[in-house]
């Protein structure tokens, strides 16, 4: 972990954390996808995905369980990046996730 003095990177302290506890990992990383539905959202949930990655392996590892290069990995979970949909399935599955359908919540 990268240190300031006695202090932690956020980051660094968010991809611990994420490692440490699933349940929260897959809560993070809904949140992320639903985000990728917003264009105002979607780096952020670009940048999720990744945090994911890294906190799941590391991205050098994903992408190559993925079967994608890590430089191609990095350009797709950025905040620009436009993953396909295979590849978003390759790197769910590289960090012990899936891909799931759930209805739109109705508006009343």
């Amino acid at each position: 972990m990268r240190r300031l003095g006695n202090a932690v990177s956020h980051h660094d302290a968010e991809v611990a954390e994420l490692r440490a506890d699933h349940a929260l990992a897959v809560e993070y990383l809904k949140a992320a996808m639903a985000a990728l539905d917003n264009p105002e959202e979607r780096a952020g949930g670009l940048l999720a995905l990744r945090t994911i990655a890294e906190a799941y392996g590391g991205l050098a590892n994903v992408a190559q369980q993925a079967g994608i290069t890590r430089e191609a990995l990095y350009r797709a979970l950025s905040p620009k990046g436009n993953p396909t949909l295979k590849t978003l399935i390759a790197v769910l599955k590289a960090v012990g996730m899936r891909l799931s359908v759930e209805p739109e919540p109705q508006l009343a």
